[in-house]
């Protein structure tokens, strides 16, 4: 059985924290004039194409996975196949893609798919509804807490 327990423990990623930091640092060095803050707060977020938070969350949540896409302004990110390594004969593959601007639970669409060992082979095998779901729930958590932090920072 896939182990989701890796997808819940995922934290925020230093790349794109040190990336936060450059861009605050280079608006800070536009001296002079006084410019209105921006709400980064706003569940609207499209400077990428779609919602920043759920795009964020995404990237966390399968930052353990090899990705083969991953296009922000189309909101589709895709992975390579993933092995657990304490369950070498199992492997996964995920889909996501973020529909709308919006954060809504309704703007996230996850598939996944599954093969097992056999023979020397890969074959297909079924995904439990339940790994999609907390798949999701991991995601729409994490895009919560990400804009709860930025309205109360």
């Amino acid at each position: 059985m896939f182990q989701l327990s890796v997808l819940a423990s995922r934290s925020r990623r230093p790349a794109a924290l040190a990336l936060l930091g450059l861009v605050a640092l280079g608006l800070s060095a536009c001296g002079g004039r006084e410019r209105p803050r921006a709400d980064l707060a706003a569940s609207q977020v499209t400077t990428i194409g779609v919602n920043s938070y759920l795009w964020r969350a995404s990237l966390d949540a399968l930052s353990f996975m090899p990705l083969l896409q991953a296009d922000s302004s189309g909101g589709v990110i895709i992975t390579d196949w993933y092995a657990n390594p304490s369950n070498p004969n199992e492997r996964m593959k995920v889909t996501v893609s973020i529909l709308d601007q919006d954060l809504r639970a309704d703007a996230l669409r996850v598939a996944a798919s599954r093969q097992v060992a056999q023979g020397g082979a890969w074959v297909d095998a079924p995904v439990q509804a339940a790994t999609v779901q907390k798949l999701e729930e991991i995601i729409l958590t994490r895009a919560r807490d990400l804009r709860r932090s930025a309205i109360e920072g």
